[in-house]
């Protein structure tokens, strides 16, 4: 909804005293905020964003948590971006607000400034601004509400599922080489949040097609981390004040950082009075896709740069860092915040999927996944085929279990017409995986076309998807989905990106083995090594609470998915597996209460979820009392000791605003029970002088909470078991 917009102003006569009111204006809202109590992270405060007009000339978004200010003539600029929580500056300089290429030819979006100091920033320097004619030019901003990156369809248990709002800001330009050619730029800043996202859009309403080469959508002149005399960009430390995240992620790592493809630290050889000897200090942050884009865009036609987000931190603590971008994720990805309780079947004939749904119906479970060997084929496009899975899906939802299955994109061969072409030999081959069908191919695009047909007559209601991987480049010049090289990786990540978000909207819950949450999908592997589930399972029992440990750094529980092999996995013998289950019920227990006591799905990969009476009620034990915590369990986890196999390990679930402001899981590796005081971290329970605490379904007792928010409780964990305490 438009709440007001404000046309450009030419200069004005009374600039330096406008400029002074607003200096007021900025150090009242600092006292404020310095005075302002409160730790975002717990206390559930509203900070609402806000766009504020200071002058006729300059804005700021803000919330009381960050601040980001523009100054409008006599051509846009940023110029400061502030932690309000830690009252840091983040910007050492001036920097133009985007770089674009057009036919060939770069252009500088917004104003410049020739400083000869860009170590730090004075605000009466914006007097020198200057405007080059070539540049694009600020005409109006705009302000609106958040809304949602693409529709979304929720048919699952979720922990949250409203997302984030806030305020967003466009600014437009336009350039008298382009007439026709709209660009904005798309600031959003989010309630409660120290979080801002940034992109960038071309609306062409000219006579002609314009080549887009490349768009560098962000570009910030940041204070450094460290002063090296001697370094360079890639050994010298980030600013740990900004953590960076954006759509444009993937390399199959399991991890949010490594799978950031579009972040470039730089250096700046103008900031000249910057410690390092060579200029190598990476103090510059551009964001950009690093092989470009390499598309036309025709007339009537529009364009979505990347979208980022920059989250700024307040502390080099890890777990809080973690919790905050938990709490992004949360708002960014509401959608991943499902959490359905799936068995993976490995399954031979209809017959097997009718019983696992009759077994996931006995037991608790909801949703029943066709794992990879089964007898699923969602590229036959048959009638035959399509009636024989909707049958099944029929029959699993008139039982109220979902149903799903798998596909394999990326590490396979279809032909040399259609697969990936390296741009090095001219030949298939060079593909992440070695080989992998191009999905601008006319294979790759009935691929997923062939998909939508199947999931829109089947009904299924879950896509686990082995690949695509848009890293790839393709340098065929015959695929109708992509223009040569220059165009394919863009092309291909935006054609998944189309298959996700279609997804997304349908309610169609989607696995996916790369970082694509922006784009729609709901889980990733948590990050494990595959051939360790045919270890014993003494082994892979620690193995996986390292796993969990690890992975829950930056993953909310309902993000990533673990494994239990019920049957063999990558070989092993009959001391890696479960079955028979019966024969294992202790493991399988145990295995079950490791991941359901982090909230974590795990693919149950095999062809029944129990084999006996005694089995089955082991299940049912374990999913009842998955569910009567659910919302504790789903939860952001804080670390308490990772498992070493040498003493107790364990984590702490916390929810400020829950019923159970905590759930404690710990673990004993040992042959003999360990029975000592454990000091429980409970500052992010939001309690502050005392905490209610039983162990499982005693009797609850009360602890008075130290001055660093700890409580020291007696537990005695049973030989090579385990143990839960709740927090009220």
């Amino acid at each position: 909804m438009l709440t007001f917009a404000r046309a450009k102003n030419g200069h004005l006569p009374f600039t330096f005293l406008l400029l002074l009111l607003a200096d007021l204006c900025l150090l009242s809202q600092q006292v404020f905020s310095q005075n302002e109590k409160g730790d975002w992270l717990v206390d559930g405060k509203s900070r609402p964003a806000q766009v504020l007009e200071i002058s006729p000339n300059e804005i700021q978004l803000t919330n009381g948590l960050i601040r980001r200010s523009f100054y409008l003539d006599p051509n846009l600029v940023c110029f400061d971006f502030s932690n309000l929580s830690t009252g840091d500056q983040l910007l050492r300089t001036v920097m133009p607000e985007a770089r674009i290429t057009l036919d060939g030819r770069e252009f500088l979006v917004g104003g410049e400034m020739d400083l000869k100091e860009k170590g730090f920033f004075k605000k009466e320097w914006l007097s020198q601004m200057g405007n080059p004619n070539d540049n694009f030019q600020y005409q109006s901003y705009q302000v609106s509400d958040i809304t949602p990156l693409f529709p979304s369809k929720s048919q699952f248990w979720a922990g949250d599922k409203k997302g984030g709002k806030g305020k967003k800001v466009t600014f437009s330009y336009t350039h008298s080489r382009f007439p026709g050619l709209r660009l904005a730029i798309h600031y959003e800043i989010y309630d409660d949040l120290p979080l801002i996202g940034k992109y960038l859009t071309l609306e062409n309403k000219g006579a002609k097609s314009i080549h887009i080469d490349q768009v560098v959508h962000e570009i910030l002149g940041t204070v450094e981390e460290e002063s090296a005399v001697v370094g360079s960009t890639d050994e010298m430390k980030k600013p740990h004040q900004l953590y960076v995240e954006s759509d444009f992620a993937f390399n199959n790592s399991m991890n949010a950082e490594l799978s950031n493809q579009a972040s470039h630290w730089k250096q700046d050889s103008s900031y000249t009075s910057q410690v390092n000897y060579n200029y190598q200090t990476p103090s510059t942050l551009e964001i950009y896709p690093e092989k470009g884009i390499g598309i036309d865009l025709a007339q009537n036609q529009s364009f979505r740069s990347i979208r980022s987000y920059e989250l700024v931190l307040d502390s080099y603590d890890r777990e809080r860092n973690g919790l905050a971008r938990r709490k992004m994720y949360r708002a960014l990805t509401p959608w991943a915040m499902q959490n359905p309780i799936f068995m993976h079947l490995v399954s031979k004939n209809d017959e097997q999927v009718r019983v696992a749904i009759d077994q996931c119906v006995a037991t608790g479970y909801e949703a029943l996944i066709l794992s990879f060997g089964s007898h699923i084929n969602m590229e036959d496009e048959s009638p035959e085929n399509i009636a024989r899975w909707k049958s099944l899906a029929d029959y699993a939802h008139s039982k109220g279990i979902k149903i799903g299955g798998y596909s394999l994109f990326s590490s396979r061969s279809i032909g040399p017409e259609t697969d990936v072409i390296s741009p090095l030999t001219g030949k298939p081959g060079g593909a992440f995986f070695g080989n992998a069908p191009c999905l601008g191919s006319e294979w790759g695009l009935d691929y997923l076309r062939k998909l939508r047909h199947f999931f829109t007559e089947t009904g299924f209601d879950i896509f686990e998807n082995d690949g695509p991987y848009p890293g790839d480049v393709c340098a065929s010049t015959t695929h109708p989905g992509h223009q040569g090289l220059a165009g394919s990786q863009w092309t291909q990540i935006n054609l998944q990106k189309g298959l996700y978000q279609w997804m997304n909207g349908e309610g169609i819950y989607i696995n996916a083995p790369d970082w694509y949450f922006l784009d729609g999908t709901h889980k990733i592997a948590m990050g494990y090594r595959e051939v360790n589930f045919a270890l014993p399972r003494d082994r892979q029992k620690i193995l996986n609470r390292q796993n969990i440990f690890d992975a829950t750094w930056e993953k909310t529980p309902s993000m990533g998915w673990g494994f239990v092999p019920l049957t063999a996995y990558h070989g092993g013998g009959p001391d890696a597996v479960l079955e028979p289950l019966n024969e294992h019920l202790d493991d399988y227990r145990q295995l079950m209460m490791q991941y359901y006591g982090a909230g974590i799905q795990a693919c149950y990969r095999g062809p029944r979820l129990y084999d006996t009476e005694e089995t089955k009620a082991t299940v049912i034990e374990v999913i009842d009392w998955y569910k009567k915590y659910r919302d504790i369990l789903n939860a952001d986890i804080v670390r308490l000791r990772r498992a070493d196999g040498r003493d107790w390990d364990g984590w702490m679930h916390v929810d400020p605003k829950g019923k159970e402001k905590g759930l404690i899981m710990l673990f004993n590796p040992t042959p003999a029970p360990i029975k000592k005081d454990i000091s429980i971290p409970l500052y992010y329970t939001g309690l502050d002088e005392k905490a209610s605490i039983r162990e499982q379904e005693g009797s609850t007792k009360s602890y008075s909470l130290s001055r660093n928010y700890e409580a020291v409780v007696p537990v005695e964990i049973p030989a090579n078991g385990y143990t839960w305490l709740v927090v009220e």
